[in-house]
């Protein structure tokens, strides 16, 4: 019995981790973050729930207190009102108890701040990220450099590009070609524009920025596990604004040199030969 205890746990753990590396894309009825596949994202998330701890109080109070004022001070109750224009300690405690609120948020706010301007080591690979009507172009800052265009993936392209799986490639979401980054590293990404304002965001690395033409933008991340992480064009840029994904396919140090290497030859080839890898290691984990 403990055998078939440790294997089921064993099993429901591999097939967790294969559906998780699928990670974060949206979801029918969210109503909270993606999940956190970043430090920075972690911190958001953590910043969310002590704000909340902070404006759930206040706003039962000042119901309570409405309620109350309604009720008390009715004109049938008090038909003659209250000529009382002050009083000492209430204007004392809705002065004071507000800064102390403010200070509580301010501080954390503020550390959230810097850390996102701050990595925690050099970054190690930088792409810059060029927003286009409708689509993005990625440049990556090597020896030999290495750029390609990303659009969003046409319903007529999947069985070609062998993308059919939708709760992989989402519609709407799946682009043709993603950028590929290794896990656990500093990515800094340059973000800039070649005709309008658009914005560069992927909600579970925790990161938004503004693409400006003529202005160059710096965001980084260092996301935790591998696995399919999707964003949109954040700023409204023209009529198909909402057909404008970003996909950021995250994989091992080794996959990715291997991929890069032979993404300056071949894309396609490179791009077709990492899914393969990818999915072949997946099918293997849930199958023990």
């Amino acid at each position: 019995m403990k055998r078939f205890i440790a294997g089921g746990i064993g099993a429901g753990a591999a097939l967790f981790s294969a559906a998780s590396a699928w990670a974060a894309q949206p979801s029918d009825w969210e109503y909270r973050f993606q999940p956190a596949a970043t430090d920075i994202m972690h911190q958001i998330t953590w910043f969310e729930g002590y704000t909340l701890a902070f404006i759930i109080p206040v706003t039962l109070l000042v119901l309570v207190l409405l309620a109350y004022c309604i009720v008390r001070f009715r004109a049938s109750a008090n038909p003659v009102p209250s000529r009382t224009s002050h009083n000492t300690v209430i204007e004392v405690i809705w002065t004071v108890g507000p800064v102390l609120i403010l200070l509580l948020l301010a501080v954390p706010s503020f550390q959230l701040l810097t850390n996102q301007y701050s990595p925690p080591e050099e970054a190690k690979l930088t792409i810059k990220a060029t927003a286009n009507q409708w689509n993005w172009d990625y440049e990556y800052q090597t020896d030999d450099a290495l750029s390609f265009n990303s659009a969003m993936l046409q319903e007529g392209d999947r069985a070609a590009a062998g993308k059919e799986d939708k709760s992989v490639y989402p519609r709407l979401l799946a682009v043709d070609n993603e950028m590929v980054v290794p896990a656990n590293t500093v990515v800094r990404v340059l973000v800039t524009a070649s005709d309008v304002i658009h914005a560069f965001a992927v909600p579970s690395f925790g990161v938004k920025s503004d693409a400006v033409p003529g202005r160059l933008s710096e965001v980084w991340f260092k996301v935790e596990k591998e696995g399919f992480y999707y964003g949109q064009c954040s700023e409204l840029c023209g009529k198909d604004h909402a057909f404008m994904p970003i996909a950021v396919r995250v994989v091992s140090p080794e996959q990715y040199e291997t991929w890069v290497a032979a993404a300056k030859s071949d894309l396609p080839a490179a791009n077709k030969a990492l899914t393969a890898q990818i999915e072949a290691a997946s099918k293997l984990a849930a199958a023990n």
